[in-house]
């Protein structure tokens, strides 16, 4: 895996090198002229924009767990709640979260709290449906197995459905991973002046010093690709299971 994903990396940057030559422009700089302006703006203001973004990703996913992943147990364990509840979230799931990015951010305001709000609706009905929709499918005998075993409701929650369910939570983390840096880039465009959203803007359309630019574009995608791989990280911990040969 590790030798294809280098392989890989070294095709896109043959690929960007030749575009930029091709091409000759500075709204274009080749890879190195971007490695020598990330290595210079490690030293001024980037690592405290790319703090910035990290803090607000990793806040609203772990709400988003936190709150999605129980109500998607409960409402797989419960038929009653899941029909109660089921017609909400099927209003409010298929819309685009990212159309919201105005309206929370005018009742929150332009603080941290709005950012990770943003992220927290995108990650919350995603988990919740996943898991949901996991634990309603485990086959009946084996939970009625484990019950004449006499496990209660409690056992069953925290020895059968969650188990069984952190696949779920864990495939709709990384299925979200790439929307949830997208948006942020977006509500970090909103009358902020910390995140590598505003860095981005303020360094390609403010300062028009693109490679600067492209060096927070590399450090977006680093924190993209760091999430991703933490998310494979634990599946390989928590779910071992999927991974004997």
């Amino acid at each position: 895996m590790r030798r294809e994903l280098v392989l890989t990396t070294l095709i896109l940057l043959v690929v960007w090198a030749a575009c930029a030559l091709a091409l000759n422009q500075p709204i274009l700089p080749t890879p190195w002229a971007v490695a020598l302006a990330f290595w210079h703006e490690l030293g001024r203001e980037l690592p405290w924009h790319f703090l910035a973004s990290l803090w607000r990703v990793a806040a609203g996913v772990l709400l988003a767990v936190a709150a999605a992943a129980p109500a998607g147990l409960f409402l797989g364990q419960s038929r009653r709640l899941n029909r109660l509840f089921s017609p909400l979230i099927y209003l409010l799931y298929p819309i685009p979260k990212v159309v919201f990015v105005p309206v929370i951010l005018l009742f929150l305001g332009i603080g941290d709290l709005a950012k990770i709000v943003i992220i927290f609706l995108i990650l919350f009905f995603q988990i919740l449906v996943l898991v949901r929709d996991q634990a309603s499918a485990l086959r009946p005998e084996l939970i009625q197995s484990v019950r004449s075993l006499g496990a209660g409701r409690r056992a069953l929650f925290w020895y059968v459905y969650l188990p069984a369910s952190l696949p779920a939570i864990l495939t709709a983390l990384r299925q979200s991973v790439g929307t949830a840096v997208a948006v942020l880039y977006v509500a970090e465009l909103f009358a902020t002046r910390r995140g590598l959203g505003y860095y981005i803007s303020l360094q390609g359309s403010t300062l028009f010093n693109y490679p600067a630019m492209y060096a927070g574009v590399v450090a977006m995608s680093i924190l993209g690709l760091g999430m991703y791989f933490i998310v494979d990280w634990l599946e390989r911990r928590l779910c071992r299971w999927r991974f004997i040969e």
